[in-house]
């Protein structure tokens, strides 16, 4: 039997761990909160064996949120956390500043035609995480061939890479996410379910356009740069599986973002904005639970076998039980990756991928634990053995720099929102009506007014999670969100590819380019805009919270995720990559006529 981990809490309070801890009142709120843990939040990657541990500590984990974590100020009065009250003074933009920002946003609009090339090539590429061959191969040329120096291979992922250009400081990183998603495939332009590949995986997420956003914004700064000797330095890397939260934890253990200023992180969007502060995305811990038991003839002697498949169905029925008495802002998910290779053979090995997510990095911790006890006890159930547990990806929930934000949304107000015409406003509004919105809305036309405030401890309720939280958690970052998506979509669905190799996309990705453009002028530029985000960074982000890593020492990449998928739908895929010596578009090149909507529709899965 493995080993429980050494920094869970495992067997012993499984019977006992859904003891509460005691409440108080609380002055502040006047009502009743669940006492939290002590303050300092200052926890090794590796915590001693708890075997003894009481239940009380696990349930303190699962329960209540620990007050590092929670915010401060109460509702009805001004707001007083520090992550909202930290004063921040942005310079003007004088004159030369005001001029190079134009200068970058007309040399984005000169590479209009560039940048929808690459977010159209992307997209046919359709690459699950680490398998983005094609993917990695295309944008590491596209960098080369304009003077980037590229590294290859990094933090032992064979997809993943590096590319800088310039000397000095500040050093400035760009990153984005390009992997896809399973049984995503899907016609761009299309407003409806019709997939190019049937069961291919697709950009149903619309990691196609990000890379693509940041190199097109880079080469333009670089241009600046050369022409006026500027110094500093351009780094640019790319999210690798991202949909597995499995590589960026790497990236920070191999150093990548040391000596790092800032980095600008940019993601896909239906708005056009840019958040600071505790965010709403949730820390991760992804996890395969692998059962071994014996075979025997299912019929002949099913009592000479003990059924793996058994322990992960008992573990998944025990799970199910037990989230009825977790906390809301848990989320847990799991699928069955072994189970086992024929009816009448009782299954020797079975596996149960599960993802783990808690509104912080100490609470999925205790989550982990919880769910790696249930796996403890379905082996001893079953009089089976737990053979391993992989640790197969993990993320903190992201925290992000208010300074860097304040600057990017005045920059995000002046490129403002992409103009859209009828067909762009026809093809959001025909999938919105195919997936049975009665009022189907269109596409947004307005950047928000002001920068929202971060949510309350209070207020999350769990989602989803990104592990740019890791990286933001070792350096002063924020997320640009750009326009280049329809609103009101599912997520990680056929639905959300529909615009990603359209002029949707292709507009959203300018947009976005001349913002994050716009904000590495002014870092390069400003300096006493890094200097506060590093002063956010020391005194309010990282004053009680010290990172740890949530994968153990000598965990390593899983590399071999997706591989089996990709190997069966790649040749395929193939005959429909873009050829952008042939045809303008992608579009042009599928022969679809832009848009393609029903004249009548109805609601579909």
């Amino acid at each position: 039997m493995v080993e429980p981990f050494p920094w869970s809490i495992a067997t012993p309070v499984v019977a006992t761990a859904s003891v509460r801890v005691k409440n108080r009142e609380s002055a502040t709120r006047g009502r009743f909160v669940n006492r939290r843990p002590p303050s300092r939040i200052t926890m090794p990657s590796r915590i001693p064996s708890a075997r003894g541990a009481s239940a009380a500590l696990l349930a303190a984990m699962i329960v209540a949120p620990t007050p590092s974590f929670a915010q401060r100020g109460g509702r009805g009065g001004p707001d007083t956390r520090p992550e909202v009250t930290f004063p921040v003074n942005l310079p003007a933009d004088d004159a030369r500043i005001a001029g190079l920002k134009k200068d970058a946003m007309r040399m984005v609009d000169s590479m209009s035609t560039f940048t929808q090339q690459m977010v159209d090539m992307v997209f046919s590429f359709g690459e699950l995480g680490m398998q983005e061959e094609e993917t990695s191969k295309y944008l590491t040329g596209i960098l080369e061939k304009n003077g980037f120096k590229v590294q290859r291979g990094i933090a032992g992922v064979p997809t993943a890479w590096l590319a800088t250009w310039g000397s000095g400081k500040p050093v400035i990183s760009l990153g984005s996410d390009v992997d896809d998603i399973p049984q995503a495939n899907q016609k761009p332009g299309v407003g409806y379910h019709d997939p190019l590949v049937q069961g291919a995986p697709g950009h149903g997420e619309g990691h196609n356009s990000g890379v693509p956003l940041n190199i097109t914004a880079a080469i333009a700064v670089k241009k600046i740069m050369e022409r006026d000797h500027i110094p500093g330095t351009l780094q640019l890397w790319p999210g690798i599986a991202e949909e597995q939260m499995a590589a960026k934890a790497y990236f920070v253990r191999a150093g990548i973002f040391k000596g790092v200023d800032v980095v600008l992180f940019c993601h896909v969007g239906s708005d056009f904005g840019v958040s600071y502060g505790t965010s709403a995305q949730n820390a991760l811990i992804s996890a395969q639970f692998n059962f071994q038991g014996s075979s025997a003839h299912a019929a002949g002697a099913p009592w000479a076998g003990r059924s793996a498949l058994d322990a992960v169905e008992l573990m998944d029925v025990a799970w199910n039980f037990r989230r009825e008495h977790l906390p809301l802002t848990q989320r847990s998910h799991y699928v069955i990756t072994d189970g086992g290779d024929q009816p009448n053979v009782v299954p020797p090995t079975a596996s149960v991928w599960y993802f783990f997510r808690e509104t912080n990095s100490p609470l999925v911790q205790g989550l982990f634990a919880l769910g790696d006890t249930i796996a403890r006890a379905a082996a001893m159930m079953t009089s089976t053995k737990l053979a391993s547990v992989q640790i197969l990806g993990s993320g903190w929930s992201g925290y992000f720099s208010k300074p860097i934000a304040m600057d990017m949304f005045e920059n995000i107000k002046q490129v403002g929102m992409p103009v859209w015409d009828d067909k762009d406003q026809t093809l959001a509004r025909g999938i919105q009506r195919e997936l049975g919105q009665k009022n189907p809305r269109g596409l947004s036309t307005r950047v928000p007014e002001q920068l929202p405030t971060p949510p309350r401890q209070e207020d999350l309720r769990g989602g989803g999670s990104d592990d740019i939280g890791d990286v933001s958690w070792n350096v002063p970052t924020v997320t640009l969100r750009y326009p280049a998506n329809i609103p009101g979509l599912p997520g990680h669905n056929w639905a959300n590819a529909i615009a990603m190799a359209t002029p949707i996309a292709h507009k959203g990705v300018t947009a976005g380019a001349k913002a994050q453009a716009m904000t590495v002028i002014d870092l390069m530029l400003k300096p006493t805009v890094v200097a506060q985000a590093w002063d956010y960074f020391n005194n309010v982000q990282t004053k009680d919270i010290k990172y740890f890593p949530l994968m153990r020492p000598e965990d390593k990449p899983a590399i071999w995720l997706n591989k089996a998928i990709m190997d069966k739908y790649r040749p395929e895929m193939r005959k429909y990559y873009y050829d952008p010596s042939k045809y303008k578009t992608y579009l042009d090149q599928l022969g679809i006529k832009y848009p393609t909507v029903r004249d009548t529709t109805k609601a579909v899965p």
